[in-house]
């Protein structure tokens, strides 16, 4: 649909497709421009007022005479600003003064004028509360994409990075932006990603980054391991584009998408590299065995305990000290929903009474649960040292898929014993080895395909890639 010059049909058409009377935030102020009747358009709260009050009192002052015949002189001879559009079609135009961008009708011309003086509501870029490091930068992403693709731009200049803006929903219009850097990415995949984009078809991406990273990779949603990485860093962000991988923000997400991720991508921390190799090095590989026992801890603490006769002599302190009344099956699945239930109530509970109520928890569930004879003290020792150690790594994604594999091989070794633990043990690998990235490419490179240089750069941190000046 395109607009009229008479602008008397612009203004009832955009009053009634906004329905100016009912929605208070939909702004519209007629003016007179070079003796012409003019109408401008905005959103309450998403116009910076100073910028567009300046372009009024420069259009107060055309006379008659001065106005040009054609819409695109007069938005290169009288608009002082530098984000400058002029639009045609009348859905693009609604779409863009949704997201805040001001647009102005001049009687004579039959298009929009489109000026972008946004600003949006936005907290500080301080340091994200998960993803934090001992050593580094201490910013972090926010909900606003302007303000996330600055940090990364910050951080890379080069002129080869390339931000390319998609949109999806059909309600929500949220705006998407892929990353990535000309020459170093996987052009295959960067088409296979734009083109999904492009061609969904949702009402509204109202889960922001996981609604958009389920509608790119939509089968295979019974495997719990996380496909892609996510990250509220913009260090993070900025790096994995240096090394040839697509970032893509989201509005209103305060976090990035890195693909493709495999597990060891994953694992990965910025404070690997903030640190010396040998320290980064350390940090990884403690890391990567945390993890590992997080996921066979205690299924194969349950297995010895239901075969007492198979411990060595050396091993005969991890035995229960006190005789169960619940049977330990239970114990463990009981604690496994417990912490869940405690981390919820943490999240939902005040700031002033997080303190407090930890106390309190910790007392009854620490203490009192063992004396009462629902849990024994070894069991307590384990879940809470699984329970620490979920939070070695940043990922929730990766944290609560290990957790679903451990609880599959508890309920596998309570009712099959040996058989059960051996099954828990195929089922978790496969889900590892068989799951691929978005790339379709293997989850665990440089495992499978196997690449020793690339194997040791996984485990070993090494020193920082760096050129040297030619003629140095």
């Amino acid at each position: 649909m395109d607009f009229s010059k008479q602008i008397e049909e612009n203004i009832r058409s955009m009053n009634e497709i906004l329905d100016v009377n009912a929605n208070f935030d939909v702004v519209y102020r007629t003016l007179r421009i070079g003796g012409r009747l003019a109408c401008a358009y905005f959103i309450d709260g998403f116009t910076k007022d100073e910028v567009l009050l300046k372009i009024f009192q420069v259009w107060s002052s055309i006379k008659p005479e001065d106005m040009p015949k054609e819409a695109h002189e007069f938005s290169k001879q009288y608009v002082p600003y530098g984000e400058v559009g002029l639009v045609t079609d009348k859905n693009s135009v609604i779409v863009q003064l949704l997201t805040g961008i001001s647009c102005i009708f001049i009687d004579g011309y039959d298009c929009c004028l489109t000026v972008d003086c946004r600003t949006y509501p936005a907290r500080g870029v301080s340091e994200p509360e998960k993803d934090k490091v001992m050593r580094g930068s201490r910013d972090g992403f926010v909900e606003t994409l302007i303000f996330n693709t600055a940090l990364i731009r910050r951080r890379i200049r080069d002129p080869k990075l390339t931000m390319e803006i998609l949109s999806a929903g059909e309600s929500s219009h949220t705006d998407i932006a892929v990353c990535y850097l000309k020459g170093r990415v996987d052009e295959q995949l960067l088409s296979m990603i734009k083109n999904r984009i492009q061609k969904l078809h949702v009402d509204a991406l109202t889960m922001n980054q996981e609604s958009l990273a389920e509608c790119l990779y939509p089968s295979k949603w019974y495997n719990p391991f996380p496909k892609f990485k996510f990250s509220e860093r913009p260090d993070t962000a900025a790096a994995s584009i240096l090394e040839g991988n697509v970032v893509i923000l989201v509005d209103n997400s305060p976090a990035a998408m890195i693909l493709p991720s495999s597990v060891f991508d994953i694992i990965e921390e910025a404070d690997d590299y903030y640190f010396p190799p040998v320290t980064g090095t350390y940090l990884r590989l403690s890391r990567m065995v945390i993890s590992f026992l997080t996921l066979f801890l205690t299924p194969f603490w349950l297995l010895l305990m239901q075969n007492p006769h198979i411990l060595p002599p050396w091993l005969e302190f991890i035995k229960l000290s006190d005789r169960p009344y619940v049977p330990l099956f239970f114990q463990l699945m009981i604690l496994e929903f417990a912490i869940d239930g405690l981390r919820l109530a943490a999240i939902n509970t005040p700031s002033m009474l997080t303190t407090p109520l930890s106390v309190i928890a910790g007392i009854v569930l620490g203490e009192y649960s063992v004396k009462s004879g629902w849990f024994n003290s070894e069991t307590m020792l384990y879940m809470a040292f699984v329970t620490v150690a979920n939070y070695s790594q940043a990922s929730f994604e990766l944290g609560y898929a290990l957790k679903f594999m451990r609880m599959l091989m508890l309920i596998l070794t309570a009712l099959f014993n040996y058989w059960g633990f051996a099954a828990g043990v195929v089922l978790s690998v496969c889900a590892i080895v068989f799951n691929k990235t978005i790339a379709g490419k293997s989850y665990i490179y440089p495992l499978i395909p196997f690449s020793w240089s690339e194997l040791k750069k996984r485990f070993f941190r090494g020193r920082l890639p760096h050129r040297e000046k030619s003629g140095s």
